[in-house]
């Protein structure tokens, strides 16, 4: 596995993307509250830019008494990336699509030290 300077934490702003390429790989890099993700930007539905899409939280029905419909909320804690060609989303966590989890994007190992963001491919 090779490692890859990225560029300073301070220039990655939190809900913030950078793509980069590395080893041939076009590869998104997503800070996110204090964490930072690394994913090959290729969705697998149809190889849209899935790391160029919206991060939205995941929307939540609110069931009232009786199992009526209220309304629907966010989960602030389960961040999606949104594929802008067909609007397919994953996990931020994980990459695995949210209603099929054999549909995942692929993870790459990322690390902040010494004030930089490193990606292993």
């Amino acid at each position: 596995m090779a490692e890859h300077f990225v560029c300073n934490i301070s220039e990655l702003a939190d809900g913030s993307v950078r793509i980069f390429e590395g080893e041939g790989l076009e590869i998104g890099v997503i800070h996110h509250s204090g964490t930072v993700y690394a994913y090959q930007n290729l969705c697998p539905h149809q190889g849209g830019p899935a790391c160029e899409g919206l991060r939205i939280p995941q929307v939540v029905d609110v069931i009232g008494k009786g199992g009526v419909f209220v309304g629907q909320t966010f989960d602030e804690d389960d961040m999606h990336i949104v594929c802008p060609w067909h609007g397919y989303e994953y996990h931020l966590s994980s990459g695995e699509h949210v209603c099929n989890a054999a549909l995942k994007l692929r993870k790459f190992d990322v690390e902040t030290r010494e004030g930089g963001i490193y990606v292993k491919i």
